[in-house]
């Protein structure tokens, strides 16, 4: 161990910082959030120190270094580009027994500054003991997707509580039992939501109540259109803390290895054609598992409130009286179309955009087909495969060009994306080559995929996407019409 972590107080300490360049404004910010009475010597200063400076929030001695500055001093760092005077700088406080940091040279430090991920009062601090800071800050990085940023304020109300809790409780045992299902239930629920006073009155009831069976929950979570990586930060914390996993056909393989490894998985998923489970079965499933006492984390495809049956869903669990959340996703239309370079909304093509769904409710409204059929609009349709041929026809009757460019976008935003692009009247024959799950995009928008396609390789149109099928059939190798 070459440096023993400890975390210092420097709240009214008096700290020297040398230099007044970018790399010392970094230092004196780091340095000022903690209290300490700053003293910053440089003949100039960095325009940000010098807008602190013009507040007071430090003193500045406006010069060279000198030895006398070390006098009283509790931490000293060097941030100059000048070698010998760091190295004076060290010897001198060495030889004061004052601790000291020259920034960028570890040998000259006998303290050094770790990457930090701050939830105050929760701090996280992370060394290489100087030999490699950017490895430490990678880690700080994956380090800060795993740490919600409501810590702070859990630490804060816990600390309120604790003698209170040890009031109540009088062994070691017990009063970790209660903070232990605190952080993991419904208390750190309400906390992330914001809801503190609530989460107050959580504690209350957890520290009288003779029952000791668990409040379960039920977390509604978007999984974003394929890729994992679209998996929101609040998202990959809350699979992280789930009991159970309820998860449709769309999400990723990749991304259930997310999931906390002793989380139990169920999927729910339904295809068109093929459900797998009713709907039914899954508002009742998701009541036995919360009603147990369970975290359950429904995860879906995209966004639960778009063509997801999150509200359904929900207001199931509010009429069964069951504590719920919402964590929203990527949608399919928005990272789909992003991932075949085709934006939605464009001041030269495109002022609106519509969501619809190709697969509604039987006996239900019918879609308003001539607002739809108006120029100058985006339409993004889910669900559409199967239908592809009637929206073609209705929209073409109600008055849009049958020239309309269309894309059809298969397995958006994952390695196998495909992207298909023609014309409305051809778009039965675009859903039909497109691999499942696809999304349809109707507009004038659908063309610019062609200049700005950036995900995977450039696709062909159709006609070219044609001859090429039949080229790679007659080599016998899998029929492939353009990857994006």
């Amino acid at each position: 161990m070459d440096y023993l972590p400890l975390f210092v107080e420097l709240k009214s300490r008096s700290v020297l910082l040398v230099g007044g360049g970018e790399i010392a404004s970094r230092k004196a910010t780091l340095l000022l959030r903690t209290g300490a009475a700053l003293t910053i010597v440089s003949p100039e200063l960095h325009v940000e120190l010098q807008q602190r400076h013009q507040k007071g929030e430090f003193e500045w001695l406006q010069g060279t270094f000198k030895t006398e500055y070390l006098d009283g001093v509790f931490l000293v760092i060097a941030a100059t580009d000048d070698h010998n005077l760091n190295q004076h700088i060290f010897a001198e406080a060495n030889n004061r027994a004052i601790l000291v940091n020259v920034v960028d040279n570890q040998p000259l430090c006998s303290a050094v500054f770790p990457s930090i991920i701050d939830r105050s009062p929760i701090m996280v601090a992370i060394s290489s003991a100087g030999k490699s800071p950017v490895l430490a800050k990678l880690l700080r990085e994956k380090l800060e997707s795993l740490l919600p940023f409501h810590l702070g304020s859990m630490a804060e109300i816990a600390g309120r509580w604790r003698e209170r809790v040890k009031q109540r409780f009088a062994s070691m045992r017990q009063r970790r039992h209660f903070w232990e299902k605190a952080f993991n239930g419904r208390f750190a629920t309400l906390i992330a939501n914001g809801q503190l006073q609530q989460a107050e009155e959580q504690l209350e009831q957890q520290l009288t109540q003779t029952d000791s069976h668990p409040q379960g929950e039920l977390v509604l979570v978007g999984a974003g259109p394929g890729d994992p990586g679209l998996l929101t930060l609040k998202g990959l914390q809350v699979i992280q803390q789930a009991d159970v996993v309820l998860y449709d056909h769309l999400v990723s393989a990749e991304l259930l290895e997310l999931v906390r490894r002793d989380a139990d998985k169920i999927c729910v998923g339904k295809r068109a054609g093929n459900h797998s489970v009713a709907q039914e079965e899954t508002n009742a499933l998701i009541i036995k598992l919360a009603k147990q006492g369970k975290k359950v984390v429904r995860l879906k495809g995209g966004d639960p409130f778009i063509f997801g049956r999150g509200g359904e869903e929900l207001q199931i669990a509010a009429a069964a009286g069951i504590p719920f959340q919402v964590v929203p996703g990527i949608t399919a239309a928005v990272g789909a179309s992003a991932y075949a370079g085709i934006p939605l909304t464009h001041r030269e093509h495109s002022q609106s955009v519509t969501f619809i769904t190709g697969h509604c409710r039987e006996n239900g409204n019918e879609l308003d087909w001539p607002a739809l059929a108006r120029g100058n609009q985006t339409l993004a349709i889910y669900m559409g495969i199967m239908k592809a041929a009637l929206i073609s026809q209705k929209l073409i009757s109600h008055g849009r060009d049958a020239n309309t460019p269309v894309a059809v976008i298969g397995c958006g935003t994952r390695p196998e994306q495909q992207v298909l692009t023609g014309t409305l009247s051809e778009l039965e024959r675009l859903a039909q080559e497109a691999p499942a799950p696809a999304l349809l995009v109707v507009g004038e928008v659908a063309q610019l995929h062609h200049q700005i396609a950036w995900f995977g390789q450039q696709s062909v149109d159709q006609e070219q996407a044609i001859d090429q099928k039949q080229t790679v059939a007659q080599v016998n190798h899998p029929a492939v019409i353009d990857f994006v």
